[in-house]
């Protein structure tokens, strides 16, 4: 759920509670009805989180905040349902041209502010659903069998 990128006093109280409800509390609540179902046999978790948690824009104060929220259930999960062998990991994708990236941008979508976004990633563009989705499979792979409270950057190398 996004906030339209402006001032963090300009978010209502609705607003706040509808982007806490869709990026943490959907968590908590998924993880209450799958997880104890998880603990006998271990399994994997992937969350979505965002590069807002890591490295925050202006103008986006709750949003990125609730991302960051996401990042941090995901490492104290990660600890907690170690020794169950359930893995917890994060993925934080950059900027995508999806329907919430209209919001990011402020309202407007133009050529320019797209460019503006894309310039500050590293790589030179936008992420894909296909970068999401190679990340995710890696993580629920055997070859990241080791790997649990990452929140992994894909990213194209704007965090750095």
């Amino acid at each position: 759920m996004p906030q339209r990128n402006g001032s963090m006093f300009d978010v209502d109280d609705a607003t706040f509670q509808k982007i806490f409800d869709v990026n943490v509390r959907s968590i908590f609540l998924t993880t209450k009805a799958i997880v104890p179902h998880m603990l006998a046999a271990g399994g994997n978790i992937i969350n979505i989180a965002s590069t807002a948690a890591l490295s925050p824009r202006p103008g986006l104060t709750w949003y990125n905040a609730s991302k960051g929220a996401v990042v941090t259930m995901s490492k104290s999960m990660a600890v907690e349902l170690a020794p169950n062998q359930v893995r917890v990991n994060a993925l934080c994708p950059v900027f995508a041209h999806t329907p919430m990236a209209v919001e990011f941008m402020g309202g407007v979508d133009t050529q320019e502010i797209r460019d503006k976004f894309v310039a500050s990633i590293p790589l030179g563009r936008e992420n894909t659903p296909r970068d999401l989705a190679n990340a995710a499979l890696w993580l629920a792979s055997d070859e990241a069998s080791f790997i649990t409270g990452v929140a992994l950057e894909v990213d194209g190398g704007r965090c750095v």
